[in-house]
């Protein structure tokens, strides 16, 4: 088994803004201080993937689009209602299973549970290996898990309700 975390890469969280004010707001890029994965393999065959993430590690690193270019402050209100949408105080953990390992393409399809905010769903993710370096992505619907996006002016200004994980890391199999 291997594990890798922050100091071997980068997650993140990208959203997007809607609603017919949504030019006025600013699309997100979060990325995540605390987290780890951990890779059982079977010879250098992967076979399952544990990613546990600390929600409270959750850091607002720029705000795109908008009227004006986003400040420190407001990136600190980002975080405080990012946190909240979560429900970060009762599920400090964001966590995806992956039971299920195939080959597909340049790396593999990761078959799984994604659970936020205690609700728990069937996910997959395609992730692909170059060398040491492994990279993906997943769109993910916070409704699907309870999560109502945060939204502005009686919804006229909204983050979108799909937003996009992206995991890139060095990983060394010993």
């Amino acid at each position: 088994m291997i594990s890798i975390g922050p100091g071997d890469g980068a997650l993140t969280l990208r959203t997007g803004v809607a609603g017919r004010a949504s030019r006025t707001g600013h699309s997100l890029t979060i990325g995540f201080d605390a987290w780890r994965a951990d890779i059982a393999f079977d010879g250098d065959t992967p076979v399952s993937v544990a990613l546990r993430v600390d929600v409270d590690s959750l850091q607002v690193l720029s705000g795109e689009g908008g009227l004006t270019p986003m400040t420190g402050p407001e990136r600190l209100v980002a975080r405080a209602n990012a946190l909240k949408s979560l429900k970060s105080s009762a599920f400090p953990e964001i966590v995806f299973r992956a039971g299920g390992v195939s080959a597909s393409g340049d790396g593999y399809r990761l078959s799984g549970d994604l659970t936020i905010c205690g609700v728990t769903e069937p996910h997959t993710v395609d992730v692909a290996v170059d060398g040491s370096t492994v990279s993906g992505q997943s769109a993910v619907t916070q409704t699907a898990f309870g999560i109502k996006p945060y939204s502005l002016m009686m919804g006229a200004l909204k983050v979108a309700d799909e937003v996009v994980v992206t995991l890139e890391a060095s990983v060394t199999v010993s």
